[in-house]
């Protein structure tokens, strides 16, 4: 009696041990999981910055007229009535 419940024992040690190493979201699962997670972080943190410089650069756009002619000026290469401009190439 005492020899089958230490076989049933075992039988069920080494099936949970099985499943903590081979099974469905085993360890190495886990550690995979983990590292995928600290790359989407991040990937999420460079994509909060580049939203807030647009977020930035809008409010820009918005509140002058600084800004506007600064993106003309070097999007568009547009300049002014009687204003002289120079490129200087290096």
């Amino acid at each position: 009696m005492i020899k089958m419940f230490g076989l049933t024992m075992l039988t069920l040690l080494l099936l949970l041990q099985y499943r903590l190493w081979f099974g469905k979201n085993s360890w190495p699962d886990y550690l995979v999981l983990k590292q995928e997670i600290t790359t989407q972080t991040l990937a999420n943190n460079a994509l909060k910055n580049k939203n807030t410089l647009r977020y930035r650069e809008i409010d820009d756009l918005q509140s002058g007229l600084a800004a506007i002619e600064e993106r003309a000026r070097n999007e568009l290469g547009l300049i002014k009535e009687d204003e002289v401009f120079f490129r200087i190439i290096e």
